[in-house]
């Protein structure tokens, strides 16, 4: 008789924490945008009113690659992903972008030039603060049980104000 086979392998941890992201997601009626990993400057950066003067925008922080006179990057964030669907779409638009982004960091226990992340984009008429709270309580609590909670905090990030350099 044959032998019972063995399975051999297993899912990779990263893979199972992004699945159970996306799947909550698309309970939540979100779409799934993946993109390109080396960028150019204007999804990587300028789409996102990053000014030239940027912090992320220094070789300290960033993996540039030389490409001719065009600037291309590996992506510091799946940011750039969301301003290619937005580009590509008309809203109603609701979307995440799970993936990987590098930052050109010092590897240590706590960081490294690589991680995932994913990130939400969500534009419609009449979709306020509250849509946002409670999508997020709703991921946490699927996430990690029902008990779990979440504390929304303000914070300032003046690169994320309008310039008038970006049209």
């Amino acid at each position: 008789l044959p032998a019972i086979p063995t399975p051999i392998g297993t899912r990779h941890p990263l893979r199972v924490v992004e699945n159970k992201i996306v799947s909550i997601f698309e309970r939540l009626g979100f779409s799934i945008a993946t993109g390109q990993e080396i960028e150019d400057d204007w999804h990587n950066f300028t789409a996102l009113n990053f000014p030239p003067e940027h912090p992320a925008r220094d070789m300290q922080d960033t993996f540039f690659i030389e490409k001719g006179e065009q600037e291309i990057a590996l992506r510091t964030h799946t940011s750039s992903v969301q301003v290619r669907v937005m580009e590509n779409s008309t809203p109603p638009i609701r979307t995440i972008s799970p993936g990987r982004v590098f930052r050109n960091e010092a590897i240590s226990a706590r960081a490294h030039c690589f991680f995932h992340q994913v990130e939400g984009l969500y534009i419609d008429k009449d979709v306020s603060f509250a849509d946002l709270k409670q999508t997020l309580l709703y991921f946490a609590q699927e996430m990690f049980g029902s008990k779990a909670q979440i504390r929304m905090r303000p914070s300032y990030f003046p690169f994320t104000e309008p310039s008038a350099e970006v049209d």
